[in-house]
């Protein structure tokens, strides 16, 4: 029994936006959402990721950093918000707005400043501006969050990229089947991973799921008929799978609720790994659609 809270990140976009495609209760109260920050920091969780595109996200996190005395104390991961226009130079407009976002979160400066968007990383230009603003300690490293294994693979190639964020879960095993984690590695890259619920499609009753992704139905059969041997509910496997994985550094989580979270956190709490059934996982799972594990591709 492991211990593997210190691998958990808590993602906040939950707390600023309706989210999730089984999240039928929305966004949680700000009186909800700062209870869950504090139960999650109380329990060992020190990383916690956001974006200024989280709606209110930051400006609960930043309430919860002045309230607690936490500038400093733990790390915060934001993003730079995709599509944004620039008015004047892509230096000043990127300089002001992570200036905004630490604003926001009462911060000094930024754990991970990350690009929302992964067509960005081949413009050198911006990488150069990130480095700058790393090297004006308003960044303490950067990088990219991905959706593409192309884009997560050119990333781990960069030099000068310290964080990428990326899918994975039991379904979405693509960067199992290349070289990303080794090139991660030799590169010295800190890996993210997210998605670990399948943006909570994992829980989802089967009668909700919608007719376009009926098909993970079957998928999620067989999972239950797997973990089953095990004694594991889906939520276990989806934990044990991600937080056992030692190519990955962190595992973003999110939660609806206080109640799911103090669930996530028990579980990573007392990690029971079990390699055969994650073994199983990884044999029965490794070949999913895209369209079922990009919810990008979900029709609404």
């Amino acid at each position: 029994m492991k211990n593997l809270i210190n691998k958990l990140v808590l993602g906040t976009v939950q707390l600023g936006l309706d989210y999730g495609i089984n999240n039928s209760s929305g966004r949680p109260f700000r009186e909800e959402a700062l209870m869950m920050l504090d139960w999650a920091y109380e329990k060992g969780i020190t990383v916690f990721d956001t974006a200024d595109s989280y709606g209110q996200a930051e400006e609960i996190l930043g309430e919860f950093v002045r309230s607690r005395n936490l500038s400093g104390e733990i790390k915060i991961v934001t993003k730079f918000k995709p599509n944004l226009e620039v008015k004047n130079s892509l230096e000043k407009t990127m300089a002001d707005q992570l200036r905004q976002s630490l604003k926001r979160l009462n911060s000094d400066y930024a754990a991970g400043y990350l690009l929302h968007d992964p067509g960005l990383i081949g413009k050198e230009t911006i990488i150069k501006v990130m480095r700058g603003l790393k090297k004006a300690g308003l960044a303490k490293n950067i990088g990219v969050s991905i959706y593409e294994v192309e884009d997560a693979i050119y990333a781990a190639e960069h030099k000068g990229i310290d964080y990428i964020q990326v899918p994975y879960n039991i379904l979405d095993q693509r960067l199992d089947k290349t070289d990303f984690f080794k090139l991660a590695e030799a590169n010295g890259v800190t890996v993210f991973a997210r998605s670990a619920f399948l943006q909570g499609l994992f829980f989802m009753p089967e009668e909700k799921i919608p007719a376009s992704l009926a098909k993970v139905k079957i998928y999620l059969k067989e999972l239950d008929r797997i973990i089953k041997k095990y004694g594991l509910s889906r939520l276990e496997a989806a934990l044990m799978f991600s937080l056992n994985n030692d190519n990955i550094d962190y595992v973003v989580v999110g939660a609806d609720n206080i109640r799911q979270l103090k669930e996530i956190i028990g579980l990573a709490a007392k990690q029971n790994d079990n390699p055969d059934c994650r073994r199983e996982l990884k044999e029965q799972f490794n070949s999913v659609e895209k369209y079922i594990i990009s919810p990008s591709l979900w029709k609404k």
